[in-house]
């Protein structure tokens, strides 16, 4: 009997990469309790080899697939569009798991926190140095990142490799800043509630920072291969949704923990 493939949907092809993928997150796992364990390395970074090479490749074939071969019809794109919607809400819950252990114990501090907020013998950062830094870095890497998304829409591909660069460099040293951020800071992770809210909470919010620094990445390598135009560009738009949450997050974090918490 003859099918007929003539539909909107796309039935993917059979992939090797969600196994190899699903592999390497094990290898992955069991790497870092070796390494907790034994201090040894080897088997964590195999894991890293293998999620990267498949994280490269399935991506390659996802790039091919909406590019070249047209599987991403209108009623795909718009799946995925509320897929990505979807995963954002996610991680917005994700994210009200750290703060609110936070706001559990500032309102009001109970006994365990010596009854104020900080708590006793805990410096907390000065909210006009760094951390004001950081929250002008980000907020002028929304308006770039806009900037980008503006110009593809016009199809100004060189504002669009501009303002992608100067989004890709402010996340680099957003997360440079960070880092310093933590090398200095006169508390640790271990220091009663407040260390295990700031570094939990700031830390993933920086893990988001590399994540999205690394779609936008991906975004310049596409862009650079004509892969965007004004009616192609989900993926684009997805990294702008994930770029502007993480700012937002960014934003109340330090309304809430760096200037009010203190």
């Amino acid at each position: 009997m003859k099918m007929n493939f003539n539909h909107p949907f796309h039935l993917v092809d059979y992939s090797p990469w969600p196994l190899t993928g699903a592999i390497g997150v094990m290898v992955l796992v069991s790497g870092m309790v070796k390494w907790f364990h034994n201090f040894n390395m080897n088997l964590l970074i195999l894991g890293y080899f293998i999620v990267i090479l498949t994280m490269y490749q399935w991506w390659r074939d996802i790039c091919r697939e909406g590019t070249y071969q047209g599987k991403h019809t209108i009623l795909v794109t718009k799946g995925l569009r509320w897929g990505m919607i979807l995963f954002i809400v996610s991680e917005i819950f994700f994210f009200v798991s750290f703060f609110w252990p936070f706001f559990h114990k500032k309102l009001p501090p109970n006994i365990e926190s010596g009854a104020m907020w900080p708590p006793t013998n805990i410096t907390p950062f000065n909210p006009f140095q760094i951390p004001l830094l950081n929250t002008i870095i980000l907020i002028s890497s929304g308006v770039s990142f806009t900037w980008a998304h503006r110009a593809i829409m016009k199809n100004n591909n060189s504002q669009m490799t501009q303002g992608l660069f100067i989004t890709i460099i402010l996340g680099i040293y957003f997360t440079i800043l960070q880092a310093y951020e933590y090398f200095e800071a006169p508390f640790t992770i271990a220091d009663k509630i407040w260390g295990s809210t700031f570094f939990m909470a700031t830390g993933f919010r920086g893990l988001h920072v590399n994540i999205g620094t690394l779609l936008l990445k991906i975004c310049q390598t596409r862009h650079l291969n004509t892969h965007f135009s004004s009616n192609h560009l989900f993926s684009l738009e997805a990294a702008a949704w994930y770029w502007h949450f993480v700012d937002v997050v960014w934003l109340f974090l330090y309304i809430s923990i760096y200037w009010w918490g203190n």
